[in-house]
C-alpha cells in the first residue's frame, strides 16, 4: 500500500474508523497541532545531552501517540476504539509530568523574564513549548463545540507547556 492514497485530494481526511472530515475541521485541527507538537519533541530530544532529558521527552512522545489516537477518533466511535484495545490519556499521565515539574522546578529561578535562544536545545524545547500552548487552544476550541470527551488531555497539555518552560530553562543553566 502506498502513502500516496488520493483519497485526501478533495479537501477531506478520515479518521479513525474510516468517517471523513474536511481537513480544516477542528478535530484534524487539533490532533495534527499535537503531531506538530510530537516533532518539536523530536528536535528537542535530538538536541538534548542529558539522557534525563532524552529519556523523559521520548516517554512524553510515546503519551502524545496515545492522545492523537483519541483526539482522532469521533466521539460516536470511542466506544469502538476502547474495545479495539486503545486507551485514552489518563490523570496518571498528567501527575507523571507534576512529578517531573516538581524535581525540575527547585533548580529553576522563576525571578527573571525569560529570552528563548540561549542554547540550541533551550530553543527546541521553547519551540515545543509554544507548540503546546497552540495544541492546547485548538483542543478547548474542540471542547467548546462538544468535540472532546476526555478533557484530562487539557489539563496534560497545561502541564506539560510548564515542564516545557522549564527544562528550557534548566538546559540555559546546564549550559553554564
Amino acid at each position: 500500500m502506498s502513502i500516496v492514497t488520493k483519497t485526501g485530494d478533495n479537501g477531506t481526511t478520515a479518521l479513525m474508523y474510516g468517517r471523513r472530515v474536511p481537513k480544516n475541521h477542528p478535530r484534524v485541527e487539533a490532533y495534527g497541532a499535537v503531531d506538530e507538537l510530537n516533532a518539536a519533541l523530536g528536535m528537542a530530544r535530538a538536541t538534548a545531552d542529558q539522557d534525563f532529558t532524552r529519556e523523559h521527552l521520548l516517554r512524553i512522545q510515546k503519551d502524545l501517540v496515545v492522545l492523537m489516537g483519541e483526539l482522532a477518533t469521533a466521539p460516536e466511535d470511542l466506544a469502538r476504539f476502547l474495545k479495539d484495545g486503545f486507551v485514552q490519556l489518563t490523570a496518571e499521565k498528567t501527575a507523571a509530568l507534576e512529578e517531573l515539574v516538581r524535581q525540575v522546578e527547585p533548580q529553576i529561578s522563576l525571578k527573571h523574564w525569560a529570552m528563548p535562544g540561549a542554547t540550541v536545545h533551550a530553543a527546541a524545547l521553547d519551540v515545543a513549548r509554544t507548540t503546546c500552548r497552540r495544541a492546547e487552544r485548538l483542543i478547548c476550541s474542540l471542547q467548546q463545540t462538544g468535540g472532546l470527551g476526555n478533557n484530562e488531555i487539557i489539563v496534560y497539555l497545561n502541564r506539560l507547556a510548564d515542564l516545557l518552560w522549564l527544562l528550557a530553562r534548566w538546559a540555559e543553566l546546564k549550559k553554564n
